[in-house]
């Protein structure tokens, strides 16, 4: 029996980082909010680039509970986009010039989704990393945690419940 020869590094890098980038832009909001992911391996780190317009205070100056709990959100929608598509991305029988808006895997639906916001975010880069609990065919359950300057110190946490999509067909 002859097995297949392994694919070389790079095509698998650039094929991972051509669907994470597809799953991406498929949601306007992240680029509005400034929203990038670095990838390492199946793990994923979002990344709230800084900017004037995600001061909620001023005066403190904070950053807007608002963008955090979008960001918190986004983090976790996206780990588990990111963890539907894995296996077809590792075993090459998803091929990520062919996603498109259209052709994407629908996204799970928020159920609820609790903050806890532990400290003032301050006017910087936020960092966050999804955790996926549990996910079965019907029901997601996420924890998030989000940092800036120090990963043991997190200024906010959530926990997401999500609708997972029914398979296609």
């Amino acid at each position: 029996m002859s097995r297949r020869p392994p694919e070389p590094v790079q095509v698998v890098k650039q094929r991972r980082d051509a669907a994470l980038r597809a799953l991406v832009e498929g949601i306007p909001y992240v680029r509005f909010l400034n929203i990038s992911f670095e990838r390492h391996g199946d793990e994923l780190t979002s990344v709230l680039g800084y900017h004037e317009a995600l001061i909620g205070n001023p005066a403190l100056p904070a950053l807007h509970g608002g963008v955090t709990a979008a960001f918190l959100e986004t983090a976790a929608l996206i780990e588990l986009g990111w963890q539907m598509i894995w296996e077809e991305i590792e075993s090459g029988a998803l091929d990520p010039a062919s996603l498109t808006p259209e052709t994407m895997p629908r996204m799970p639906k928020t159920i609820d989704f609790t903050i806890d916001y532990l400290r003032t975010g301050l006017p910087r880069d936020a960092y966050a990393r999804a955790r996926v609990n549990r996910s079965g065919r019907r029901y997601a359950s996420v924890h998030v945690e989000a940092w800036q300057d120090n990963r043991t110190r997190p200024f906010a946490q959530g926990t997401g419940h999500f609708l997972m999509p029914l398979p296609d067909g």
